[in-house]
């Protein structure tokens, strides 16, 4: 009954291997600076991440072509500057001057060709160089950075080297600007998100970003007249000529249905001048079109290809959503000409254990993914625009995005702090306008005290950047300076809505879920690390599901609200990392991740995400267990039955239309330790167990059993795939958890141990002692590892032992897994060598900083924080 995919079968069993082979996933789309590829459109997109020297630390003269940096370690990107313990907060992490070296030979077969690489993102101040000569800077560490090799004399066959100096150090000139001390974030640092070399016609489409035109530059898709019986799609493409001549050709565009059918095709023959630019704007009309929705994400296709007489020079995939929204005040949020009910989902923070902000996009993928199995229709990017792959991910997925420009509690008198904002702000307008998953822009800065002049400045420039009808909202915080009046949607808080001076805007809560004592400690019932155990999750998850239920009481002008924060992370200013996620920073379910999938309907079917009845047993059946058992369920009723159902109690589970969509059910004084220790003594243990049943309409339609864990016997190891395969291109990486389990499977939860990993083929362990990665601490009955593959597809085999053995200890375990060929073409000289990373925690806080200063530095924030809403603790 159970809903589980054929992959995970194996591993669920306990089997001790599985080959996951290329049929059992789904690819990933991967969009490449905005356009997805296209077979035979003339541009060529290649790999450029592998092979890349690296150096931690000032460098003199670290873009010359006579430097010698044979001895520097070889890595690929995404790339973080150091690994760093899960519990890695208040400033450990390297903050500096790195250095990025590139040998290569540029591909022989791209004569006629201009050529860049696209940086998607580099934490700090950037400068580059090619081939000893410095060619670009940049500020800012969130948005994308186009580098041209053929404006630097680069051609095909050419030996060249590409440096990179990259420094994540505090900078107040540019946003975020706060200094890691006293941010609540970390910096942390590197070539974080991929690089692409890609090379296209002179005559060509042009990149959104770098065309610099307001509501211009590459592709824009907009609508209008939106209705079950048609849409209006209008397609408004930049075509740049760099051939030296005037050249006429033809720009095509094809629709395609969600299910790949050619629906219209509509041509456009224009000359281009030398050396200039030109749009090209086209229309069409799609009867009947699939609308998308969270629970309906029908994406169509553009394919886009400028054509020199019948020979294709440039082109490439624009995926679309057709949707209609509205706010209103009355009747809430409007969606596709119904009302949709509450807007809730979480924010997000992109980093991960051990590698910070180097994610690659599987994982990317991985994240929307159990966002929307949790049932989040809404993401908030905290507090930046996050990989171009998560965007992707929530248009397919799904979830309504609310895109925030690089900001938190730092406001710079300097105008050209504000101008580099509002350069912020409309880059990533031109990088993210055609998500259908977009549905607000945050032009301002989290958390801060800035002019109105500035708010009504930023207001302008999304109006600017999106001038056509449909376009994404504003939202700010409801007391900010110039927001009440001007913008479209307001933060504040439920029971803001009721007041008498209640905004005319309606209200969203960018930040619940919080249950801080002060902004000192941090103490909360809402933060739980699951390390500490049943009784600390339970806690949170209860203290969450109360927080929840208030997002439903509503009179339509509050519409919803983004739970903080759905992932552990780490932080700058304070020394324990963020607790409160559904996650750890492994990805690892907490309690809280189960009261959330159990707020989504159970007649709900979504095509990717977790859906349909549910239930989960909250309760471990362990000498220190309560005696009361929860459960969480969206269904009808729950039946409880215990000792192979000696005993059964049956109770409904209340679904509130003014408050929490489905209560937690508990059966109260159910679980008796010493009632269940009595069967093992007559040596009938295997009645001590747990079942519930989730009953829809009067039918069991979901059931979970649960058995306490005897003995630790054996380690069980499993492959968190999410559904997509782990890429053989020298970055991927994936999850794999060890759990220890008694004979029966049973995960032993108060089990102490340290699991040592091991891995042969095409694989490798991240991180070593040093960040108590490998061996990896049992906790809550688990250790987690990062295997990251070669650039070589094949078989990775995967070993787990406990770390001193004996005649008792756990028996190992073994799987074998599979990594899949890379979809593009790699570019690179050098190749990283498995077992040679040297990449290790330092001691880099070197900032020391007084008993004086840093109270100021907790005392700024805690100020902040009050002035800007923080209502829960109240």
């Amino acid at each position: 009954m159970k809903h589980i995919h054929h992959f995970f079968i194996g591993v669920l069993l306990g089997l001790s291997s599985i080959n996951a082979n290329a049929t059992e996933f789904s690819r990933q789309d991967i969009s490449v600076a905005g356009l997805f590829p296209v077979s035979d459109s003339g541009r060529k997109i290649f790999d450029f991440n592998s092979g890349w020297r690296y150096h931690q630390g000032k460098v003199d003269e670290g873009g010359s072509t006579i430097l010698n940096d044979n001895d520097w370690e070889i890595v690929s990107i995404p790339h973080t500057v150091s690994l760093i313990p899960t519990e890695g907060s208040g400033c450990r992490n390297y903050q500096g001057e790195v250095w990025y070296r590139k040998h290569f030979v540029m591909p022989k077969n791209l004569s006629d060709m201009d050529i860049i690489l696209h940086f998607e993102a580099i934490m700090g101040k950037q400068r580059f160089f090619i081939n000893g000569k410095e060619v670009a800077a940049h500020k800012g560490g969130y948005l994308p950075i186009n580098i041209s090799l053929s404006d630097a004399g680069i051609m095909p066959g050419d030996s060249c080297l590409v440096a990179v100096m990259a420094d994540n150090s505090d900078d107040s000139s540019f946003p975020p600007g706060k200094p890691q001390t006293a941010l609540d974030f970390a910096y942390h640092g590197g070539i974080y998100r991929d690089v692409w070399m890609i090379a296209k016609s002179p005559i060509s489409i042009t990149d959104a970003i770098e065309s610099n035109k307001v509501a211009g530059g590459g592709i824009f898709v907009h609508f209008d007249n939106i209705t079950g019986k048609s849409a209006d799609i209008f397609i408004d493409t930049e075509l740049c000529n760099a051939s030296g001549k005037n050249k006429s050709v033809t720009l095509e565009s094809t629709l395609l249905s969600p299910q790949g059918v050619v629906l219209k095709k509509i041509k456009n023959k224009s000359l281009i001048p030398s050396g200039d630019t030109i749009v090209v704007k086209q229309q069409l009309q799609v009867s009947n079109p699939q609308l998308w929705s969270p629970d309906s994400p029908s994406l169509y296709r553009i394919e886009t290809r400028v054509k020199d007489g019948e020979t294709t020079i440039d082109g490439g995939m624009t995926r679309i959503g057709i949707r209609d929204f509205q706010f209103d005040p009355q009747k809430g949020f409007i969606l596709n000409g119904k009302p949709f009910g509450q807007l809730v989902g979480a924010n997000r923070h992109q980093d991960f254990a051990y590698v910070g902000n180097a994610v690659p996009n599987s994982q990317q993928w991985r994240d929307a993914k159990r966002l929307r199995d949790a049932g989040c229709r809404i993401i908030r990017v905290a507090h930046y625009p996050q990989d171009p792959a998560f965007m992707d991910a929530c248009d397919e997925l799904g979830m309504f995005v609310i895109v925030a420009t690089p900001g938190w509690q730092f406001w710079n008198r300097n105008p050209e702090f504000e101008r580099l904002v509002h350069k912020n702000t409309r880059s990533m307008i031109r990088r993210d306008r055609n998500h259908p998953s977009v549905i607000m822009w945050e032009p301002i800065l989290n958390e801060t005290g800035f002019p109105e002049s500035f708010a009504l400045k930023a207001l302008e420039v999304t109006k600017e950047e999106y001038p056509y009808p449909g376009r994404p909202l504003t939202a700010a915080d409801m007391n900010s300076k110039g927001v009440r009046d001007n913008y479209d949607i307001v933060y504040g808080w439920w029971g803001d809505e009721n007041k008498e001076n209640a905004p005319k805007q309606c209200i969203f809560t960018r930040e619940f879920g919080e249950y801080v004592d002060d902004w000192y400690a941090h103490n909360a019932p809402n933060r739980a690390s699951r390390s500490w155990g049943e009784e600390a999750m339970k806690i949170q998850s209860l203290s969450l599901a109360d927080t929840y239920g208030k997002i439903y009481q509503t009179n339509g002008k509050y519409v919803g609200g983004a739970l903080w924060h759905p992932f552990d992370h780490q932080r700058g200013y304070h020394p324990d990392p963020y607790w409160g996620g559904i996650f750890d920073a492994f990805r690892q379910p907490k309690y809280a991740y189960y009261m959330f999938r159990s707020q989504t309907a159970h007649d709900l079917h979504h095509p990717v995400a977790e859906s349909g009845p549910m239930l989960k047993i909250i309760h471990e059946m362990s000498p220190f267990s309560d005696s009361d058992v929860m459960v969480f369920s969206n269904c009808d009723s729950v039946r409880l039955s215990m000792y192979d159902g000696t005993k059964t109690w049956t109770l409904p589970v209340m679904h509130n239309a003014k408050g929490l969509p489905s209560e937690p059910v508990i059966f109260k004084d159910v679980w008796k330790f010493n009632e269940a220790r009595s069967y093992s003594y007559k040596k009938k243990w295997k009645k001590v167990n747990m079942k519930a049943e989730g009953i829809v309409d009067g039918k069991v339609v979901f059931e979970e059993t649960k058995m306490p864990s005897r003995r630790s016997t054996r380690l069980s190891l499993k492959v968190d795939w999410e559904g997509k395969p782990l890429i053989a291109d020298g970055s991927d990486f994936i999850v794999v958890i060890a759990e220890v389990t008694d004979d029966m499977g049973n995960v032993r939860r108060l089990a102490k141990d340290n699991i040592i990993f091991e891995v042969e083929g095409e694989g490798e362990v991240i991180g070593g002692a040093d960040i108590h990665a490998n061996p990896r601490p049992v906790e809550w009955g688990t250790a987690p590892v990062l295997i990251r593959s070669t650039r070589t597809p094949g078989n990775i085999k995967i070993t787990a032992r406990s770390e001193f053995q004996g005649a008792h200890v756990p028996v190992s375990a073994e799987i074998t897994i599979q990594s899949m060929p890379s979809s593009f073409p790699p570019v690179y000289s050098e190749e990283r060598v498995i077992g040679k990373n040297t990449q290790n925690i330092m001691s880099v806080n070197r900032e020391i900083l007084t008993k004086a200063e840093k109270s100021r530095i907790l005392n700024e924030v805690e100020t902040q924080q009050t002035e800007f809403g923080i209502k829960e603790g109240d």
